[in-house]
């Protein structure tokens, strides 16, 4: 093939593209989250396999070889990366500190140059949005002619997953890093323990991966439809070795993503407790509590005979179980967390403080001791001096401590940031007493919450109703915080617990649209979203984009209008799917739509109804360009 002859093709084609491109370009181009300000203008760059990345820095060249990587995966080619400007067409990563915020960036393009100018952060962000901006048109990638300046509003953007509850490989990880990259996050809370699970190597306690990492059976269904609960009969568990952590932090940190490890404490503790009984708040001899205590319960939430030599348990809820306020239970603690910190470079160390049932300490001989040689008021001061151990063996390493709002109970320590996840009430009393805050409330940020309100259509899930648009219209700002008070608050971060999310299809139904709508949440200011443009604009593009990635998302409801025909007098009805060429199927009688139905092409009259009968209803399916059908929806016709 003559080369020189294919790039002088292309260059023509390119010409003559851009000028017939510009009559078909949209007011808005389709980035999520959306850009703070954004100009189309007339013209594209048309991306070919002779298009060169001019990245100078190690760290540039790093962000071009990821490019490329999620351009081959896409369109089957790659660009050359080179540290030479070139003459013709080019992607040019130029490192600036013009910018005041380190994750801002601009972006350029024109006929001829893609400029992305920022920080190492601002660059990749950039890179990120010029992947989003890619169209593939007549077997051409072409690019609208823009000028972008961004930055994010909030620098904490954070997604929460629970891999102690379900575990999930390393490859499912990444999976989910490379989509919280392309939509602008930064951190991943891996939260790696609890009550059913430890999942990360430990190599002074071999017994945490030998007898921690697994429970022997899972209950099914939700937690009470079954009394007594029914066990699948199935061993699960796993756990990362410190490499594959490292591996982790590695992959994410090049994707511009802070790992931060949480490691409960002092609840949420069972599965330590089950290969560690000597850990909690009872003397042990022979594997067995001194008579009286409530040490241990068995699969169904009964207590055992003091027995605390347990298995990890199978099924949901807060448990008894609890960590010790001995000198055995820190230097244990202690000893996880300097391997913990020798893997996570995390400025944060997350130690959870959520849920801690007081039952144990408050029947304890050694808790009490404790009490009131401390000379502590009661078992939530209890709680504060624990947590106040562990901060400050973490400050003397380097670390900050975070936790959930519960380590407000009893008395803050000192250092501590909050996770605000009952509500804003933590979060906001956190700030007016000067510490930082990230928020996660359960209101509007808890992904494992249904997405319909109808939970018959839905996968199961641990309850509530948290549909797309209740999580685009949260802000993290409340508005009880003066000025300085709001200074505290970071960021945001969604939570996906894992009781009821086995599968990896699973964990991406529950994450994706929601984190979409996340993203924007995280990235521009309350006054600056705008759902209906989000959702009709540059939502059916971005999921359609998705499919194509082989992401597992949930289908969401389709625009549907019922208005009265002027003429007629009867309904008229509308559809518009939230992905980019999908298909409606759909039924106006009330009876089940599948892809035996009619299929939606244009605006149709209802039925006409007679005085005094029942409204009709409006029952339809999406189905993707891929052939993936979405749940039936319904919608009554008045």
């Amino acid at each position: 093939m003559n080369y020189k002859k294919l790039l002088f093709g292309l260059g023509m084609l390119s010409i003559a593209y851009c000028q017939s491109y510009w009559a078909q370009a949209q007011s808005s181009v389709s980035i999520i989250p959306q850009p703070k300000s954004i100009d189309v203008r007339e013209g594209a760059f048309i991306l070919h396999p002779g298009t060169a990345i001019v990245a100078k820095s190690d760290d540039t060249r790093k962000t071009a070889a990821l490019f490329n990587e999620f351009l081959k995966s896409g369109s089957g080619f790659d660009l050359k990366i080179s540290l030479i400007d070139q003459d013709r067409q080019a992607i040019i990563l130029e490192e600036s500190n013009k910018f005041d915020n380190k994750e801002a960036y601009s972006l350029t393009v024109n006929d001829e140059k893609i400029l992305i100018k920022g920080s190492s952060a601002g660059i990749f962000y950039g890179m990120q949005s010029l992947l989003q901006l890619m169209e593939n048109h007549d077997g051409q990638v072409v690019i609208p002619s823009v000028n972008i300046e961004d930055e994010p509003a909030f620098g904490y953007r954070g997604i929460m997953l629970d891999v102690a509850r379900h575990f999930f490989t390393t490859d499912q990880i990444k999976k989910m890093i490379d989509m919280m990259a392309y939509f602008k996050f930064n951190r991943l809370h891996w939260h790696l323990t609890e009550d059913q699970g430890w999942r990360l190597e430990i190599k002074k306690y071999p017994k945490l991966t030998e007898i921690s990492a697994w429970r022997d059976s899972t209950i099914i269904g939700q937690y009470y439809d079954f009394k007594p609960f029914i066990y699948d009969g199935k061993k699960h568990g796993g756990y990362y070795t410190q490499e594959e952590a490292r591996e982790i932090v590695r992959y994410a940190s090049e994707r511009k993503i802070t790992v931060i490890p949480e490691i409960e404490l002092p609840g949420h503790s069972s599965a330590v407790l089950a290969a560690y009984p000597e850990l909690g708040s009872f003397e042990v001899k022979e594997g067995k509590a001194l008579p009286g205590s409530i040490a241990a319960t068995n699969q169904k939430g009964e207590p055992l005979d003091n027995d605390l030599s347990t298995d990890v348990p199978g099924y949901w809820g807060v448990h008894y179980n609890i960590y010790g306020p001995t000198e055995n239970a820190f230097r244990f603690l202690e000893d996880v967390l300097t391997e913990v910190m020798a893997i996570f470079p995390s400025e944060y160390i997350h130690i959870g403080g959520d849920e801690v049932p007081k039952d144990h300490w408050e029947t304890s001989e050694i808790a009490q001791r404790v009490i009131k040689k401390e000379k502590l008021e009661d078992e939530h001061e209890l709680q504060s001096f624990f947590i106040r151990r562990i901060e400050k063996f973490l400050n003397k390493n380097g670390r900050k401590l975070i936790g959930w709002d519960e380590i407000l109970e009893g008395g803050l320590a000192p250092n501590a940031t909050v996770m605000s996840w009952r509500g804003e009430k933590g979060g906001i009393a956190a700030a007016k007493m000067g510490h930082d805050v990230i928020m996660t409330p359960n209101s509007h940020l808890y992904f494992d919450h249904y997405q319909a309100q109808d939970k018959s259509t839905e996968p199961l899930a641990i309850g509530g109703f948290l549909p797309l648009d209740k999580v685009y219209s949260y802000s993290p700002i409340p508005d009880t915080l003066n000025a300085d008070e709001r200074k505290h608050v970071l960021g945001v971060q969604a939570n996906l617990w894992t009781e009821y999310i086995p599968t990896n299809n699973k964990m991406e139904y529950f994450l994706f649209p929601r984190a979409l709508a996340l993203s924007e949440v995280a990235w521009k200011k309350k006054e600056e979203k705008d759902f209906q443009e989000f959702s009709l604009e540059r939502l059916p593009k971005t999921l359609k984009a998705l499919e194509e990635r082989n992401v597992f998302f949930r289908i969401p409801e389709a625009n549907v209008q019922i208005e009265r025909d002027n003429e007629t007098g009867r309904h008229k009805i509308s559809i518009q799917p939230m992905v980019a060429n999908a298909k409606v199927y759909y039924t106006v009688d009330g009876h089940k739509a599948d892809q035996t139905a009619a299929l939606y092409s244009a605006p149709f009259l209802a039925p006409i109804t007679g005085e005094g009968q029942e409204a009709l209803t409006l029952k339809y399916i999406v189905v993707t360009p891929k052939g993936r059908s979405s749940n039936e929806f319904s919608v009554t016709i008045e």
